[in-house]
Parts: C-alpha cells; sequence; structure tokens
C-alpha cells in the first residue's frame, strides 16, 4: 500500500485564503503563496487551491495567483475552480498546477472528464465530489456547495472513474468547517467503490481525526485547511503522529 498524503488546502476568494463552515460565513486567512510555501517547508505532500467563487461569479480562475503560488513551493500544486473547458484547463497548466480538479463543470458536461483525461493524461485530472447526506445515501453538491443534485455520490464517484478521472477529492458538506472530524462512512463508502486515489476532506478539527480516517477508510490522502490554518498543530506533527500509530506517511 502506497504511503498517505497530507494535504494542505487554500480556499481562495479575492485573492486572499479564507476558511468557513458548510461553505459559508468566510473569514480571511491570509496569502496563498505564502502559505503554499510554509506549508511545503513543513512536509506538506502536495498543496490543493481552490478558487471557491469562481463557478458562482462566472469567471476564469485567476492565472497569476496559480503561476506566483507555482514558484514558490516544491510539490505538487492541484487546482480548481470555475474550469469549464479543457482549453481553460490548459491555461492552468501551462501557468504552474501539476493538476487540475473540476467539478460543477464535470457535473454539467461529464464528456468533459473523459477529453481532458485524453488531453492531458488521467493523472492530472481530479474530479471533486462534494456530498450532502440524505436518508441512506449521499447527493451531489454542485455550484460552490449552493445546489444539490439529485445523483447518488457513490455512483457518481464510479462514473467519473469510468470516464477516465485520475483521482477524486471528496468533501463532506455536512462536515466542513464543523471540526468534527471526516465523514467516516462517506470516504469508506467512495473509496471502497472506486480503484482511483481518494482524497478526504470536510471536518478535520483535531489531530486523532488523521488517523481516523487514514485508519478506517481506504482513501489514500487526507486534506485539511482550519486545522492548519490556525496554527493547531503544523504538518511535520501530524505526519510524525501517524508514523507513531504504524500508518505509512510519506
Amino acid at each position: 500500500m502506497s504511503p498517505k498524503k497530507i494535504i494542505p488546502c487554500l480556499d481562495v476568494k479575492d485573492g486572499k485564503v479564507v476558511k468557513g463552515v458548510n461553505f459559508v460565513d468566510m473569514t480571511d486567512i491570509g496569502s496563498p503563496p505564502q502559505l503554499a510555501e510554509e506549508y511545503c517547508a513543513q512536509g506538506a505532500d502536495e498543496i490543493t487551491l481552490l478558487d471557491i467563487t469562481a463557478t458562482l461569479e462566472r469567471r476564469e480562475t485567476f492565472f497569476d495567483l496559480v503561476s506566483e503560488t507555482a514558484k514558490r513551493i516544491s510539490v505538487p500544486l492541484a487546482v480548481g475552480g470555475g474550469m469549464r473547458s479543457a482549453d481553460e484547463m490548459s491555461r492552468i497548466l501551462k501557468a504552474g498546477a501539476d493538476k487540475v480538479s473540476i467539478n460543477t463543470a464535470a457535473v454539467m458536461n461529464p464528456g468533459l472528464i473523459r477529453e481532458s483525461a485524453e488531453r492531458f493524461g488521467k493523472e492530472r485530472i481530479i474530479v471533486a465530489i462534494d456530498a450532502k447526506k440524505t436518508r441512506d445515501s449521499w447527493d451531489v453538491v454542485t455550484h460552490g456547495g449552493t445546489k444539490t443534485i439529485k445523483l447518488d455520490a457513490v455512483e457518481w464517484a464510479r462514473k467519473v472513474e469510468d470516464l477516465g478521472a485520475g483521482e477524486i477529492l471528496l468533501t463532506s458538506v455536512d462536515a466542513d468547517g464543523v471540526k468534527n472530524g471526516y465523514d467516516i462512512p462517506l470516504n469508506k463508502a467512495v473509496a471502497d467503490a472506486v480503484g482511483i486515489p481518494v482524497t478526504a476532506s470536510g471536518g478535520c478539527g483535531k489531530i486523532e481525526d488523521f488517523f481516523e480516517v487514514l485508519s478506517q477508510t481506504n482513501v489514500s490522502s487526507a486534506l485539511a485547511a482550519s486545522v492548519f490554518h490556525y496554527k493547531q498543530f503544523t504538518v511535520k506533527e501530524v505526519k510524525q503522529y501517524l508514523k507513531d500509530r504504524g500508518v505509512r506517511v510519506r
């Protein structure tokens, strides 16, 4: 089994890193390039940069910010937000991103997954799935957490894999920013349903949450934001904690 990865996430709005609860009530945190550089120095395996309002505002992700962030780190940079075509994804990759993440555009046009995977290579294509609990399953949420689609998240995960996605970034809308831990049932259901790497996102509030999701599910990575932004602990401390408990990390 491959070592598990720890990925700090930078949610960006108006050029600043922000953090909210359940995708709303955003608070400014700081500069994306500066924070990315800091987390890279701490031992982050990747950095995820998400332009969280690009789809709602119907604009393209800001390329200069991507370029500046990429220059300041030595680990892979994944970028998502507002990309609706393979050409836009190409511009993000040329700006310095190593991977691109699509969510709403993939739901609206599933063929974009196959087109982009064939054009850039599946290892560079992440499909982000935001999921919200229903009575006995999870529905897909799009448009920055504002629209719930009657599309089963586990079935959608299987489909995006079939279409050529190289990874899945799975976020629990219910857990996002609440700090009560990752949604274990959701992450287990999706990771068990597909053969591509799944990154767990949403809900991390304490260092034990990393161990729980990485030991109880088949996810390959754990992504977090608040706990790093507010300096509860560093990436290095998380990795040491996991190593001490027998979890292989990079």
